[in-house]
């Protein structure tokens, strides 16, 4: 059935009435009276600001999102979800990682939270200092990190954006994919005397996460590791003590996540933990107060003046009213290189659903294709199409505003072409304006330098990349996340069908190591590619 809320009627044919408008003429001196557009349509909240005004929206549109949240009980979802409330029905789950950055003494599992983040701490410091060494009595220079997901993405993301702030001493490595190639090209230029390796899996089964474990085990021991001295370079981050233990890791060197936090929003708990040695317990105590100010701003700021409702909701508006089936991450800083990977998972694992919270299905669009690439590289590979293509594309810059490093006179540069580029998008170039620029010379240039514009953009500002405005922007996008599954009114904290490919991973497999031709059935298809593998593997 389509969304029955009355404001999703209304925004149908609100949508109708401004569809055509354009960003340029409201933009116009002459429609701009003071308060001018921009000032209307930007917002702060957590130590960030946004710039909504260059979206397809009017106050009359933001108004009916705004109601439409309401209606679909944002509210009341993401007050559950604080509260510790089953929120994860499917899996009978609480959905705790705000939890994880409280400061709040009655917050849900606080002791228990604190008790561990002080264990990471004792174990950081001695790794950081030097105290804690391999078994030769070399100080650790080099940290692996093994996860895959949300063991892999959120660190990775976090330890590269705040490179500037790591200790130079200790180099982060971060190896996910089951391709012997990942683990080789970082094993093969690091000493293994020199190393620790953080196995990061929340069951501790996990094929791809295990099979390199197991075999950054193996390359300890050729190189003269006795087994009894693994101690000193693995430990083990699970909700699954027993099974890390089982794998040869000490008790003492297992950190401790639990099962009310999923993998895409654990990079706060022990997961965290090569993010901690990398920056030390105080950023990561400040990259924790980030988060938690953004959580605050949006339990607490109405609905109207809300960050991540406005963000949801907007993205809302296009991807069921525009019909938009992507949006771009575009940070305008090397820094936050993995951000638009890492947000891949957390907005289409979270929201790439069809199922509804009553098990009904949605006949309406869900989680919209997330992609992106810092800037200004992508300017020079897929900016063509954003501005001339025939696909609209809304997109987030994400600007900030003082570099992080000593070339200060690149920085303008930078910043230059992200406001530039926001505002070509939303002007374009008129065929008036064409012509000029062809001149009388050369007329068939026009249909070719002419730009349609009215594509929208939102411009998030952070003051500086520290470890607190970071913690900021990614709760940001958290709370994003539920907000939009409200409205789509589906579950965004288990993950389905990631599963089914690992079931029938787990029997093609099987069959690729078969001592016989005799595999199981397959489809035709299936079972020739086995066929040519096990051929290929045998050679």
């Amino acid at each position: 059935m389509t969304n029955p809320l009355p404001a999703w009627s209304a925004l149908r044919t609100h949508y109708e009435q401004i569809r055509d408008e354009k960003l340029r003429d409201w933009f116009a001196p002459a429609n701009d009276p003071a308060p001018t557009r921009a000032e209307r349509f930007t917002y702060a909240g957590g130590g960030l600001a946004a710039d909504f005004s260059k979206n397809r929206i009017t106050d009359a549109t933001l108004k009916l999102l705004v109601q439409l949240a309401h209606e679909a009980g944002v509210e009341a979802r993401r007050d559950a979800m604080f509260k510790g409330e089953v929120v994860n029905p499917t899996e009978g789950r609480a959905a705790l990682h705000t939890a994880l950055r409280a400061t709040e003494a009655n917050a849900p599992f606080h002791a228990q939270i604190l008790a561990e983040r002080a264990k990471m701490a004792k174990f950081a410091d001695a790794v950081r200092s030097g105290a804690w060494t391999g078994y030769t009595g070399k100080r650790i220079r080099h940290v692996v990190n093994i996860g895959i997901g949300g063991s892999d993405l959120g660190p990775k993301m976090v330890v590269h954006a705040l490179q500037h702030l790591e200790l130079p001493e200790i180099t982060s490595h971060f190896v996910s994919n089951v391709d012997g190639a990942d683990l080789w090209r970082t094993i093969e230029n690091i000493d293994p005397e020199e190393t620790l390796a953080i196995i990061v899996s929340k069951t501790f089964t996990t094929l791809e996460t295990m099979t390199n474990a197991r075999s950054m085990r193996d390359w300890f021991v050729k190189h003269g590791c006795p087994e009894n001295a693994l101690a000193k370079h693995f430990v083990g981050v699970s909700a699954n003590p027993a099974e890390v233990v089982k794998f040869g890791i000490a008790k003492e060197n297992v950190f401790e996540m639990w099962d009310w936090v999923g993998g895409r929003y654990s990079l706060w708990s022990a997961v965290g933990l090569s993010i901690m040695i990398a920056i030390g317990p105080q950023q990561f105590d400040e990259l924790l107060a980030g988060a938690h100010d953004m959580d605050k701003h949006f339990r607490e700021a109405p609905l109207e003046k809300n960050l991540p409702v406005l963000l949801g909701m907007i993205g809302i508006w296009y991807r069921n009213f525009f019909g938009s089936q992507s949006y771009l991450v575009a940070p305008y800083s090397e820094a936050l290189h993995y951000l638009p990977s890492y947000l891949q998972q957390l907005e289409m694992e979270s929201n790439g659903k069809s199922a509804r919270l009553d098990g009904t299905f949605a006949d309406y669009a869900t989680s919209a294709i997330t992609w992106g690439e810092p800037g200004t590289n992508g300017q020079h590979a897929f900016f063509q199409m954003l501005h001339q293509g025939t696909t609209i594309v809304p997109i987030d810059f994400i600007a900030v505003l003082t570099p992080e490093h000593p070339l200060a006179d690149h920085h303008p540069k930078l910043l230059a072409n992200c406001f530039a580029q926001s505002e070509a998008l939303m002007l374009g170039r008129t065929e008036e304006e064409a012509r000029k620029i062809a001149g009388p010379d050369k007329p068939e240039l026009v249909p070719h330098i002419m730009f349609p514009g009215n594509r929208p953009t939102t411009t998030l500002l952070v003051e500086a990349l520290t470890a607190r405005s970071l913690g900021a922007l990614i709760a940001l996008y958290e709370h994003k996340v539920l907000v939009q599954a409200s409205v789509w009114d589906i579950n965004p904290f288990d993950q389905w069908g990631v599963e089914l490919g690992k079931v029938l991973g787990k029997v093609v497999e099987a069959d690729l190591n078969a001592a016989s031709a005799d595999v199981k059935a397959h489809d035709s298809s299936t079972a020739a590619l086995i066929a040519r593998a096990r051929a290929a593997l045998k050679r």
